[in-house]
């Protein structure tokens, strides 16, 4: 015998069917278990969230001009993070008043994986401002055209924007070339 399935070639007592059957039974168990342990963690991370979340103050309360802030644990919202230097940013401009149901809807779409794009998802911002507020969710990968489209896709979805809403993609190579042209740091030519 040469491998364990062997033993069941010289076997003959009719068992083999039943066998499988309860080994295919016990995975089934096993990947139900696991499935189930996923959605029970997810849930309370879910829950938990939402507690604190329940005691912010909402974006379309704020006045002046402010930023919040929701990353994954152990990225920085800053272009410079290892999890962001290749990656970009959707943005969104929003009339006032629609802020607070944007952000909303953003962050639960986050939470619920509803993206669909893995670990693509660095984090999100919302920019309150005086004449707008402004939207982004930033991703790891700025060359992967697919997944910036399905973002994009699945962002006009969940915000439930209109057809016409004007999105923009930026890299964050491009902006740190432009806050650096705009303080001075570098000319235009790039020196």
């Amino acid at each position: 015998m040469n491998n364990k399935f062997d033993a069941l070639k010289d076997d003959d007592s009719g068992d083999h069917d039943q066998n499988e059957e309860n080994s295919t039974q016990k995975d089934g168990e096993k990947e139900k278990m696991e499935r189930d342990k996923s959605q029970s963690s997810s849930k309370r991370k879910v829950e938990q969230f939402w507690r604190f979340y329940s005691h912010m103050v909402r974006p379309g309360d704020l006045t002046g001009h402010s930023d919040f802030h929701l990353f994954k644990e152990g990225i920085k919202p800053m272009w410079e993070d290892d999890a962001n230097k290749n990656g970009g940013k959707w943005i969104i401009r929003l009339r006032k008043g629609l802020a607070s149901r944007c952000w909303e809807n953003l962050i639960l779409a986050m939470l619920g994986e509803q993206f669909m794009v893995g670990e693509e998802i660095c984090g999100a911002v919302v920019s309150v401002r005086f004449q707008e507020d402004i939207i982004s969710i930033w991703n790891k990968t700025a060359s992967d055209q697919a997944t910036t489209a399905r973002i994009r896709d699945t962002l006009r979805r969940v915000l439930n924007l209109p057809p016409n809403t004007i999105m923009e993609y930026k890299t964050h190579t491009d902006s740190i070339k432009a806050w650096e042209e705009f303080h001075g740091l570098v000319n235009s030519s790039g020196r």
